[in-house]
């Protein structure tokens, strides 16, 4: 079967399950296209919260599938392969993060959306990269902040707010691919293009990007602004949403390396199978979702 049957037996299953399909930006083009809503962390947390389905089908990774269930328990979450995960949430546990509480007592814990939901459990609130400056912001009278796992958006977020953090040192691979002689050499090749950088990508990337903004915030300059070219620093998965609803302008990737292989697992056939078997379902324990909660709900109280 090609894609486009494929697509229809999801629209026929999806109507059939009362299921809404999320499909993150750095997923395939064909499986951003059957997709009812697509976006970057932030935007698909407010509709798992939001939806009236049924079915959440989170084409993703398994922390996303996660937040979903934490969010909306009582739904049935699928995630079309479970071994979709992401190498940053696996490098902090909630183990871990609880010894490193244990040396900064008293101490906010802050962590990245990106993360585990026994560690969003062990948090006092959750961040996305699309929220985060203003949640610190939001923080002003706290002196004492862990921020987890990404030492990249946590230094970012440092220098942003002039708050000295306390950091792990987790990084997305992804974007750790991403150097500043990738951007030297774009700028050099575009001369008038913008430069975004997705804010888990290095210091050295950051300073020399016009802007730094989440997936969601890339793709919102592209629609509103009046720039013709524009080089990002994040996956490439973003390109066909950014051609998509930009076909006037340009569009260069930083690092053509900069592939998500885990995002890259969902695919049409899996999705189809997913709902057509109602598995895998990804569920949090009760006692872990429920902590977890606390932690995502203050997040989406801020924002």
């Amino acid at each position: 079967m090609d894609n486009a049957g494929i697509a229809a037996k999801i629209d026929i299953l999806k109507k059939e399950k009362n299921a809404v399909i999320l499909a993150h930006n750095y997923c395939r083009p064909e499986v951003q296209d059957i997709a009812d809503y697509s976006g970057d962390s932030l935007a698909l947390s407010r509709i798992a919260a939001n939806t009236d389905a049924d079915v959440i089908v989170f084409c993703g990774v398994h922390f996303m599938a996660e937040t979903a269930h934490i969010l909306s328990p009582q739904k049935t979450v699928l995630l079309p392969d479970s071994q979709s995960g992401c190498p940053m949430a696996d490098m902090l546990t909630a183990a871990q993060l609880k010894e490193f509480k244990n040396n900064y007592p008293g101490a906010t814990v802050v962590a990245y959306v990106n993360t585990t939901a026994a560690v969003k459990a062990e948090a006092d609130i959750c961040c996305t990269s699309g929220n985060a400056v203003n949640l610190i912001h939001h923080l002003a009278q706290v002196d004492n902040i862990i921020f987890v796992p990404d030492k990249h958006l946590g230094s970012y977020l440092s220098r942003k707010s002039g708050k000295s953090f306390k950091i792990w040192e987790g990084y997305c691979p992804v974007h750790q691919k991403i150097g500043p002689e990738d951007i030297i050499r774009e700028k050099k090749a575009h001369p008038s293009a913008k430069v975004l950088a997705h804010p888990e990508c290095s210091q050295e990337v950051l300073k020399l990007a016009d802007d730094v903004l989440s997936t969601e915030g890339i793709c919102r300059y592209a629609v509103t602004s009046d720039v013709d070219e524009i080089i990002y620093a994040t996956e490439i998965g973003i390109q066909h949403r950014l051609e998509k609803e930009n076909p006037d302008k340009r569009f260069y990737p930083a690092s053509k390396s900069a592939v998500c292989h885990d995002m890259k697992k969902i695919t049409l056939e899996k999705v189809a199978r997913s709902l057509e078997k109602m598995s895998p379902v990804i569920r949090v324990p009760d006692d872990v979702c429920y902590q977890a909660r606390r932690a995502v709900d203050k997040m989406l109280e801020i924002i």
